[in-house]
């Protein structure tokens, strides 16, 4: 038998994202800009990026949950792996849940998605973190990415689930 050491890449993901809010005379009432840069080398895109502002609320926030969302006009950049450039206006909402289960434990649930004529991408991140001591953390977590114009030979539907060890630092 012959042996294959030859190392293959399965996966490579870059992302990064960011919103900032400002807030209005109503605590609730939020201003918000939001922009995104991910470069995944096996789905149909060289990169996808997007900028977007609009208004974000938090609908309640209790001691045992808060839940809040944005929406608003932006524009997406992007380059499929055929050299196609897919830019244009997109409308970009997401939803933001967590519900604090105990003192250690807290359930998060993100959803986003924008919506654009050449494609809509969208987001669902769904994590479970428990204390395990001071401020160290597990988390667990499913991360699922949808595209709905892909080329033919790869998925719309991306999935990563992670366990990670958190530390914070305040």
């Amino acid at each position: 038998d012959e042996i294959n050491d030859e190392e293959q890449t399965t996966a490579q993901k870059y992302f990064l994202s960011g919103q900032g809010n400002y807030k209005l005379e109503n605590p609730d009432h939020r201003l918000f800009s939001f922009a995104s840069y991910e470069d995944d080398k096996f789905s149909s895109f060289d990169y996808q990026a997007t900028v977007a502002v609009g208004w974000s609320q938090n609908m309640w926030e209790n001691d045992a949950s808060k839940f809040s969302y944005s929406f608003g006009p932006g524009y997406a950049f992007a380059e499929t792996n055929e050299g196609e450039e897919q830019n244009g206006m997109i409308v970009r909402t997401a939803l933001d849940y967590q519900w604090k289960i105990s003192d250690t434990a807290i359930f998060k649930q993100l959803l986003s998605t924008e919506v654009g004529s050449d494609n809509t991408k969208s987001k669902s991140e769904t994590s479970l973190s428990a204390q395990i001591s001071g401020d160290l953390s597990l988390k667990v977590s499913l991360i699922l990415d949808h595209n709905s114009n892909v080329a033919d030979d790869i998925d719309n539907l991306d999935t990563q689930t992670a366990v990670t060890l958190v530390y914070s630092f305040f």
